[in-house]
């Protein structure tokens, strides 16, 4: 599987969901925060936004809801205590292996739609975060996907032209930013 990547001058990796298995903690986290307010996310529905910054979830559950709160502050407390449980829950995903295979062969970056410091200790965590010459989280760029601003800013600190990179993404959001930058797309949800 990995050779076929070798034509690239970089790799792009979205991380939850693509890397690493970190839905189980963001989940338990939603659920907590949530049912503070008298509400729940329907998974299967938000699966549209996989990809989005926190706060887009929470607008999209308020907007369900038609209730009066701050999505940035229902966010905020979602991040505030999602950090512990995903760090007891994650796990990588297959797709570490072409990870693995590249290090040092060819530059590599996380672009994901956590918050950077946030991927940065779930990289560190299960010794992925030293593969990697940059990650990029929401807090990184202004623009989220399907905006290709993750993804350029990648391209960007690794040194090389968006055109060269390919991006492994699980999610329309992500595929929609990759081919906004220039990239080509590589569907992990189809290895």
């Amino acid at each position: 599987m990995c050779n076929r990547y070798d034509r690239y001058q970089g790799l792009i990796f979205d991380m939850d969901g693509t890397l690493l298995d970190t839905e189980a903690g963001h989940r338990k986290a939603w659920t907590e925060v949530l049912a503070k307010y008298g509400m729940t996310l329907d998974f299967e529905a938000a699966k549209a936004l996989n990809g989005s910054p926190s706060w887009r979830i929470a607008e999209f559950v308020i907007n369900s809801y038609q209730a009066d709160l701050d999505p940035r502050k229902v966010a905020q407390e979602k991040f505030d205590i999602v950090e512990e449980m995903i760090l007891d829950m994650v796990k990588p995903l297959p797709i570490a292996d072409v990870v693995k295979a590249y290090r040092g062969k060819t530059p590599m970056a996380v672009g994901t739609g956590s918050m950077h410091g946030l991927a940065e200790r779930v990289l560190q965590h299960v010794g992925l975060r030293d593969y990697f010459v940059a990650i990029v989280g929401a807090d990184d760029v202004q623009h989220h996907k399907p905006a290709p601003d993750t993804f350029l800013r990648c391209a960007q600190l690794m040194n090389v032209s968006p055109v060269s990179c390919v991006v492994f993404e699980d999610a329309q959001f992500g595929f929609q930013a990759a081919k906004a930058a220039g990239m080509d797309v590589v569907d992990v949800r189809n290895l």
